[in-house]
């Protein structure tokens, strides 16, 4: 198969960029001729093509005014993050109002209660059976999540009269089916990790938010019509920036030295190698936390806004205006944000057991004693990149803000945290598609 380098070899005399346009074009003809990787594209389209038809599913008796009115102005900002999670849905108040939102929490709850609980810890430890058992776990939690995140946000859309003319009964049908849809998609995203390509939960949040990109480029173009191209040049600029440091930021690490000493018949040698650690080990978790923290008061205090004790409207109100004032919620939400990246990556990053692990491989940092040592710099090292992932994702996260504060335009909700989410899912899918494509050419060889 005369591919890649042989075909740069091959025909060395034809311009560099046809080169790669024949490449490209010959790639594309291997994809198609491997009945492998034609029927894992082919179903991973249809799937995301399906998810979207039911995203598009309405509730019944929505007065959309009053919708437009709840997610669009920008003192609501929280819900409008919110909803570009939900790929749109929240705003659409379609059948798959949650998303895939319930399984993200759970499976961050089975994450953290695996850590907590010794029994847990120990399933987590079996290979690919123990992840397996894990994962059923967090589709079990994922009900019960469905369920009081979906009673939650029905009630706070009755409140506000979004929801109109629906009875207890109404309301009880169309939470169990959007418990329903949430799982259905939950099984439809599982399915593309096993027979299609990419990861499934992954890939359902990034085309949820690429797919309000043109209702967003269309909203702001409107907005920016009045002449002022320096507005437009900066939030070009702005987007292009973020879009550089989040490819950055993502295959950044610290790649740390270690030794695995061997012994061979009749003398001795040393083979070198590197633990590598990202510099942002939290992931976009810490924003997810973040969002929920500031989601939950938010959510409670417009519910109690139809309260009837006077004190109870009032501190609703209140608290209301206090999480809708720009500078307050940028402030609490970068500090938030900071202080949940060191709390998950010391989660998640356990010094102890890679320095046993080191230990018990006969392997060693070159000057630093195994043991207490290792344990001792390995904390250090994590801290000093937490520090600098951190920032950068508590910059990310208030990116909107920033943007419109600085060009006054509310209709561009695409973050930091947007383009982070995106940009991994590509990277992730790209490096998956990758492999299979070098185990295709491997085959026919």
């Amino acid at each position: 198969m005369r591919t890649g380098p042989f075909l740069l070899q091959a025909y060395g005399n034809l311009p560099h960029i046809m080169l790669k346009i024949y490449v490209m074009l010959q790639t594309l003809q291997d994809i198609w001729k491997s009945k492998d990787l034609r029927s894992r594209i082919l179903f991973t389209i249809g799937v995301l093509i399906l998810i979207r038809f039911v995203a598009h599913i309405p509730l019944p008796q929505i007065d959309k005014t009053q919708l437009a009115n709840f997610l669009g102005q920008s003192q609501n900002q929280i819900f409008g993050v919110l909803s570009l999670f939900t790929g749109g849905s929240l705003s659409k108040l379609s059948i798959d109002l949650m998303g895939v939102g319930p399984y993200i929490t759970a499976s961050i709850v089975v994450q953290l209660l695996t850590k907590a609980i010794p029994s847990w810890d120990a399933i987590s430890k079996e290979g690919t059976a123990g992840r397996e058992k894990l994962n059923q776990y967090t589709r079990y939690l994922t009900i019960p999540m469905a369920f009081i995140q979906g009673y939650g946000t029905l009630a706070l859309l009755r409140s506000q009269n979004i929801l109109v003319g629906l009875g207890t009964l109404d309301i009880v049908k169309i939470l169990v089916i959007i418990t329903a849809a949430t799982i259905f998609v939950m099984w439809l995203g599982e399915l593309i990790s096993e027979r299609g390509i990419g990861n499934g939960i992954s890939m359902i949040i990034a085309l949820g938010i690429i797919s309000g990109l043109p209702q967003q480029i269309t909203n702001t173009a409107n907005t920016l019509q009045s002449g002022n191209y320096l507005n437009i040049i900066l939030v070009i600029a702005l987007l292009l920036a973020t879009l550089i440091v989040v490819v950055f930021m993502n295959d950044a690490e610290r790649k740390v030295p270690i030794t695995y000493a061997r012994r061979a018949i009749g003398s001795g040698s040393a083979v070198d190698s590197y633990l590598p650690i990202k510099v942002n080990t939290a992931g976009v978790v810490p924003i997810i936390f973040a969002l929920s923290f500031l989601t939950f008061p938010a959510v409670i205090a417009r519910f109690l806004t139809a309260a009837k004790s006077q004190a109870i409207v009032s501190f609703a109100n209140h608290m209301t205006l206090l999480l809708n004032n720009q500078l307050f919620y940028g402030i609490a939400y970068f500090i938030l944000v900071f202080v949940f990246t060191f709390f998950y990556t010391y989660f998640i990053f356990q010094p102890e057991q890679i320095a046993e692990n080191l230990q018990q491989q006969g392997s060693f940092i070159p000057g630093v004693r195994p043991g207490n040592e290792t344990i001792k710099f390995l904390k250090f090292i994590i801290t000093r990149l937490t520090v600098i992932g951190a920032i950068f994702l508590a910059v990310i996260a208030v990116l909107p803000n920033i943007i419109q504060n600085a060009i006054n335009v509310t209709t561009l909700t695409l973050g930091g945290t947007s383009i982070l989410i995106v940009i991994s899912v590509i990277i992730e899918t790209s490096r998956q598609f990758n492999s299979l494509m070098i185990m295709h050419r491997y085959d026919n060889i």
